[in-house]
């Protein structure tokens, strides 16, 4: 560490925070200077990282650099690419919060080597799987080609991005990258058809000459020589004046000049032909696929040497017989520049149309699916931006206009995310500090995206209005509109000595980053972006797939008039904004040290106006004006609390409290630091780059020697544990793999007789066995559940049944009371005599017996004298049918202890002793009447005695058990006959019916209508 130190404080500071002078500019580049002179193109803004173009390799981006900054807490090395990658990437793991990279400078400053370099990071420290690393190539190949078909090179970089590019890519729950996703934004199309000189066409066109086999250029119909294609050597210059057509398009300016800079001895076309062919593999093209996209590619080329003529008429004809033909018929009956401008429009919109069919293409190939929960989104996401820098040319266009919006924009949501952010930060904590000005830029982000009033409004209005609108009425409303806006600038409302040097067609801004003057020449033109419809109906037919994709027909009956560019533009920029606020963001500010791109060469001025319009001056003047180290409360007592004895091992009160014993323990003095609502803020000086606190106060509190030694007994501890740790585990793995060995073989012999094979799985059976059934035994006597037995144990679970129902039975018994066993031994009786043999039996089964259904209040006291010596048992009104006629008559039944008497008021009408009873009849139906069947050699009695009794069950079991007579109750099917007397039979009959009825018959018999129940339904459905 402390080796580690020294070599970083070597040259100039690692930090600007820690720079003495930080208010000083040329303190700040001196700083950068001293860096890049030792090959130290990174430095530290706090949490922002600055780097500086080398334009050399430089030997510090090797697996090894990337092993040491892998997982390593972010001030521990020397400032990196790698440990803001890594910090996003720690960041993204442990809080499973989106992250974003932002990495922003101008044209050659290092952004798309930035990229290439995170992406091979994530690449080789993540972890990975087959799946993973088929993920992991695909993200690395996009680059190529994506270079391959929307870089050039430029006056400013041999590998300039002619478009906005922001990768989101998908990290699992284990961290490993499993997809990801494109955005792209504005292709320079025109780049396409012209080119500033001194400057390439995109690299797709030369890779494809140069590197492309004979038999494939033969099939093409391209040669290797770029010379032979205007689009490639050549740029044009058209008059500047206005036509109109049917469909209302319009033409502009272009300019022509002589320019030879097919090959470029930084690039090696050939080269990167073979890295792009096997990108294309590795992404999932197949070989028709690559053959339609180079086709386009040919075409586009092919198209470039269609040269017109006038005509006898004037109008433009096809000059050159080796061209397409067909392309007059198209053009026709177009003037020369017309046809001129169709043809490149033509162009334009083909290669467009295919780089963004080629960027939807990869999205494909890089699409996240999970197959475990495919409709939850289930990983996270760190966002990489490589967009164009601000350009400041000597001729600036449209283009330009809207790469330099777009830098307002992402400087815009730097100033929200890091200067205001910050300093909100400490209002809200309630800290004291005195405020940093900066320059917000959101007055020039309104002069141009403010609906109604802003450039891109103003310029939409003119484009859709009906009329003879130019370039020119365009910037004349402008000047009408914004006229009084601080920020921007015409010829006619310059001053005399600034009209010099604006001409009458531009206009000038004041962006964030310097004037730039923009020349309104062609703005209408680009904006509209427009096709002619012929031209359209014609790539609809087109044979190529890709074309037919890109130009779908729903087009050409579309009545709606599409976005205008800079709208599409604007509304994709505000997407943009939109995710890269809902994500934690790390910036890379890239500068470019010259503009030779040569190594080793320091450009004061160039710097100096860099770090002027990429804030950092203003970024290191708020980290060092607030507090250049931060920490809730929570989080820094958990990192420090080992320093103080008081806070260690565990604090139990506040957090609030535990922090400032710490400090007050640690010897800091109150102007040294801040104390908010949540967090603790340090100043800079005390900081000394992060974690060197935590190593420095280490080092003092424990002293080096003693901390080693410490430091070796702690790894010698856990070593050992570890060790033991292993062993346990290592011996838990190998018994459970000796008893699942033990429990397969007893269940293959489980159906032999019990053996040394088996004997465990048989006691494990019994022992499940039992344990369920510990878990399951019947409650009560009426459950009559029993866990399934397996076969060895039927036997002895028929035997626990038995136990355990004679034990269930034992304690029921044992409970119940002496009248509730009167009760259960009267229902038993009543089972046994008329369970399934009298139909309203059932009915009974619930309602208890009642001792007596009279009390003693009820019969008359004249018949209670004449029983005074015996003690009535039952008693029940009961209805009484003659003998002769079938009268009903009421009667009350008494038993006693030896008789039963029927009683008429205060008259006993008869007298039966249990001796004489000789047996009780009553029908199977669901009727209340019976009949005691009494002897007839007793004189005194008059024959047998037919009663009805609504209580029926209850009145016949009583009589029978106090009689003894259980087994001579006669349950009979149809009809009873019982004696009258002196030798005389009556007969009762028994029908089913709705109603009961009881009366005598023509028969002379007595008949009985019971209500026809469901019992007898049934028995009649089963006859």
């Amino acid at each position: 560490m402390e080796s580690a130190l020294t070599a970083r404080d070597r040259v100039g500071v690692q930090d600007f925070v820690l720079l003495e002078n930080f208010t000083s500019e040329a303190a700040f580049i001196e700083n950068l200077r001293k860096r890049f002179k030792e090959n130290l193109i990174y430095t530290y803004i706090g949490s922002v990282l600055v780097s500086v173009n080398p334009y050399k390799e430089l030997e510090i981006y090797s697996k090894q650099h990337m092993e040491r900054y892998r997982g390593v807490s972010f001030y521990e090395v020397s400032p990196h690419l790698y440990a803001i990658a890594d910090n996003s990437y720690r960041s993204l793991r442990m809080e499973r919060k989106d992250q974003c990279i932002l990495i922003s400078g101008e044209s050659g400053a290092g952004k798309t080597e930035a990229t290439k370099k995170i992406l091979q990071y994530y690449a080789v420290t993540c972890p990975a799987s087959e799946q993973v690393e088929t993920v992991k190539d695909r993200l690395l190949q996009s680059n190529p080609v994506l270079e391959a078909f929307g870089n050039a090179k430029t006056l400013r970089n041999d590998n300039s991005s002619r478009f906005g590019k922001y990768m989101d890519v998908q990290f699992d729950y284990k961290g490993a990258p499993v997809g990801g996703h494109i955005l792209n934004y504005l292709l320079e199309k025109s780049r396409v058809v012209h080119q500033n000189h001194g400057e390439r066409n995109f690299h797709i066109f030369y890779q494809l000459l140069e590197g492309a086999e004979d038999e494939l250029l033969r099939r093409l119909g391209l040669e290797k020589n770029p010379q032979q294609y205007h689009y490639l050597v050549k740029v044009e210059k058209l008059s500047g004046r206005k036509f109109n057509n049917d469909d209302h398009y319009s033409l502009s300016l272009y300019w022509r000049v002589n320019g030879q800079c097919a090959r470029v001895s930084s690039i090696s076309d050939k080269n990167d032909w073979k890295i792009v062919r096997k990108a294309l593999s590795v992404i999932n093209f197949t070989d028709n696929e690559v053959e339609d996209l180079l086709s386009i590619v040919a075409s586009v080329l092919h198209l470039g040497n269609v040269q017109f003529a006038d005509d006898e008429q004037g109008n433009a004809q096809v000059t050159t017989e080796n061209q397409i033909k067909y392309l007059a018929r198209l053009v026709s009956p177009l003037n020369l520049e017309q046809a001129a401008y169709a043809r490149d429009a033509l162009a334009k919109a083909v290669y467009g149309r295919t780089f963004s069919w080629l960027v939807n293409k990869i999205n494909k190939s890089l699409a996240y699916k999970d197959a475990e929960c495919p409709g939850r989104r289930s990983a996270t996401v760190l966002g990489l931006l490589d967009i164009y820098g601000f350009e400041v040319f000597q001729h600036n266009s449209f283009e330009q206009f809207c790469i330099n919006y777009c830098n307002e924009k992402l400087q815009q949501l730097f100033i929200e995310l890091t200067l205001k952010s910050e300093q909100e930060e400490y209002e809200s904590e309630g800290i004291a500090w005195e405020p940093v000005q900066y320059f917000n830029n959101k007055i020039i982000c309104d002069l141009v995206e403010e609906k109604f009033k802003g450039i891109i409004s103003i310029l939409d209005e003119e484009c859709l209005r009906p009329g003879d609108a130019t370039d020119m009425t365009f910037l004349e409303k402008l000047e009408e509109t914004v006229k009084n806006h601080p920020h921007f600038l015409t010829h006619k409302l310059a001053d005399q000595k600034t009209r010099k040097s604006l001409d009458r067609e531009q206009f000038r801004l004041l962006h964030y980053a310097g004037e730039v003057t923009y020349s309104v020449t062609g703005f209408l033109d680009k904006n509209n972006d427009l096709l002619f419809r012929n031209l359209k109906e014609t790539m609809c037919n087109s044979e190529n797939p890709i074309i037919n994709h890109c130009f779908e027909r729903s087009e050409l009956t579309d009545k709606r008039r599409p976005e205008t560019a800079a709208t599409q533009f604007k509304n994709s920029l505000s997407k943009l904004m939109e995710i890269l606020m809902s994500k934690e963001p790390s910036y890379i500010r890239c500068i470019k040290p010259n503009d030779a791109k040569q190594a080793a060469r320091f450009d004061e001025v160039l710097i100096r106006h860099q770090v002027k319009y990429l804030g950092l001056m203003e970024n290191l003047r708020v980290r060092r004006a607030g507090f250049a180290y931060r920490r809730k409360y929570e989080i820094f007592l958990q990192r420090y609390k080992s320093l103080c004895s008081e806070t260690w091992p565990m604090w139990e009160g506040r957090q609030h409290d535990g922090v400032a014993v710490l400090v007050k323990h640690l010897g800091y003095k109150p102007e040294e630091y801040k104390m908010g609502r949540s967090v603790i803020s340090f100043f800079p000086n005390l900081c000394i780059e992060g974690n060197v606190l935590d190593y420095m106060k280490l080092k003092s509190f424990l002293q080096y020697d003693t901390f080693w030694f410490l430091l070796s007994s702690a790894i010698t501890i856990q070593s050992w544990w570890r060790g033991t740790q292993g062993r346990r585990k290592a011996a838990k793995k190998k018994r459970a793999v000796e008893t699942i060995r033990r429990f397969i073989k007893g269940f293959i012999y489980r159906n032999y007789p019990r053996c040394s094979e088996n004997e465990y799985f048989l006691d494990y059976i019994r022992y499940s066995f039992l344990m369920n059934l510990k878990r399951n035994v019947p409650k009560n006597v009426l459950d009559k559940s029993w866990p399934t037995p397996p076969p060895s144990l039927c036997e002895v679970s028929q035997l626990l049944r038995q136990l355990c129902m004679q034990n269930m039975v034992w304690s029921y018994c044992k409970r119940i009371s002496p009248e509730w066993k009167q009760q259960l031994d009267q229902k038993v009786v009543a089972s046994e005599i008329f369970k399934d043999k009298k139909d309203n039996y059932p009915q009974s089964v619930p309602r208890l017996f009642i001792n007596t259904r009279l009390g003693t209040e009820e019969i008359n006291p004249k018949v209670l004298q004449i029983l005074k010596n015996e003690t009535i048992k039952y008693a029940v009104p009961v209805v009484k049918y003659d003998r002769k006629g079938y009268k009903p008559r009421a009667r009350h039944l008494l038993l006693t202890q030896s008789t039963i008497f029927v009683v008429e008021e205060a008259k006993i009408k008869q007298r039966i002793d249990y001796a004489n009873l000789t047996g009780i009849s009553v029908s199977s139906l669901s009727d209340s009447v019976f009949v005691l069947h009494v002897r007839c050699e007793d004189n005194k009695q008059k024959g047998d005695v037919v009663l009805q009794s609504d209580h029926v069950i209850e009145t016949l079991t009583k009589i029978a058990m106090s009689a003894d007579k259980v087994n001579n109750v006669n349950i009979s099917q149809g009809s009873i006959k019982f004696t009258i007397g002196q030798g005389k039979e009556g007969i009762i009959d028994f029908t089913s019916g709705s109603e009961l009825l009881i009366a005598k018959a023509k028969n002379g018999h007595l008949a009985v209508v019971s209500v026809f129940s469901v019992r007898g339904c049934r028995a009649w459905e089963g006859k």
